[in-house]
């Protein structure tokens, strides 16, 4: 299992427990109403002068909707096993999850979608995806990491129009990631390597807010005088009780004008 080992993020288990409480919001009193335990111990649990027993830990784990990876990290910061389980997205046990997906992958056609994992590292893709990479690229991509083959100078940002408002976004994901995992972690160093990029860090500051802007954050890409329009959607699954699905996204992407649909539908005549 690829679970975090203890102490990769915080010292021990109290510590984690103040960070997630503090990251959302809660005051002792507040968790210990949702909970239904009681504010004493909680603050007992938070200064290590209790200990937690595993369903306590799972039980706050869904009042504080920690992910489940943290979760297991939670555990093993207590001396349990993990209680979620991380499976490649190869594995047997998940083929009808993959089936879904490469439905839903060609159901997008003829525009494109992409599966990522929380670090945005491409998974999957539908044929439309390849054909609109390779076409900006001159060829195949050099990352597997979408966020950073998207932000770097040499890769996709040279034909992004509207690039800087692309960066503050994406950097949005990468920056909860990071906040989720705590210090340390691998999204952490992610997010470091790409603030490092040349103008990310003065583009990421604010999103434009303009009350005549369009009501979704479009994604323009113009390459040899073709222009695309598009914008993208999100989806994850539902109640998943595996690290990997709860981690897993398909971001597919529609045209936003008429031309840029009828781009697409030529690519695949």
């Amino acid at each position: 299992m690829g679970a975090a080992v203890p102490g990769q993020y915080f010292s021990d288990y109290a510590a984690a427990m103040r960070y997630w409480r503090a990251k959302r919001g809660f005051s002792q009193l507040r968790l210990a109403t949702e909970s239904g335990i009681s504010q004493r111990h909680i603050s007992f649990l938070e200064s290590g002068r209790s200990q937690p027993s595993r369903e306590m830990i799972l039980k706050l784990g869904i009042v504080l909707d920690i992910p489940l990876r943290e979760r297991n990290t939670m555990l093993l910061a207590a001396g349990f096993a993990p209680a979620y389980q991380e499976r490649k997205l190869s594995d047997p046990e998940l083929q009808a999850v993959k089936q879904a997906l490469d439905f839903m992958l060609q159901q997008q056609s003829p525009y494109p979608a992409l599966v990522v994992d929380r670090l945005w590292n491409l998974l999957m893709s539908n044929g439309p995806a390849g054909t609109l990479l390779h076409w900006l690229l001159d060829g195949p991509p050099s990352s597997a990491n979408v966020i950073r083959l998207t932000l770097d100078p040499q890769g996709l940002r040279r034909y992004i129009v509207n690039w800087e408002d692309v960066s503050a976004d994406l950097l949005q994901w990468i920056q909860r990631e990071a906040m989720g995992d705590g210090p340390g972690s691998e999204a952490s160093a992610l997010l470091d390597e790409l603030l490092a990029l040349p103008g990310i860090r003065a583009a990421s500051a604010l999103p434009n807010l303009d009350r005549r802007a369009l009501p979704f954050l479009p994604f323009t890409v113009r390459k040899d005088g073709v222009e695309l329009n598009l914008f993208t959607t999100i989806t994850t699954l539902g109640t998943p009780r595996d690290v990997t699905l709860h981690e897993l996204r398909m971001e597919a992407f529609f045209p936003a004008d008429e031309a840029t649909a009828q781009w697409f539908r030529a690519q695949a005549a």
